[in-house]
């Protein structure tokens, strides 16, 4: 899994982590999840706020 694998990252982080309201989550702790997730690939510094904005919006989509 890599960080551009959003829907894949958001339904790993809804199964891991159901009680976290991803609405209060603060990005360093939200790319710690990510990095911790099993399967994920990637070079952990990677990641850029664009990339964790937009695996935060659609964790919050996803979970209404």
């Amino acid at each position: 899994m890599l960080w551009t694998d959003i829907y894949e990252i958001v339904d790993g982080l809804i199964e891991k982590h159901s009680e976290t309201d991803p609405e209060k989550i603060l990005f360093v702790d939200l790319r710690n999840m990510v990095i911790n997730l099993e399967g994920f690939s990637d070079d952990p510094n990677k990641s850029n706020e664009k990339i964790l904005e937009a695996i935060q919006a659609t964790w919050i989509e996803e979970k209404d």
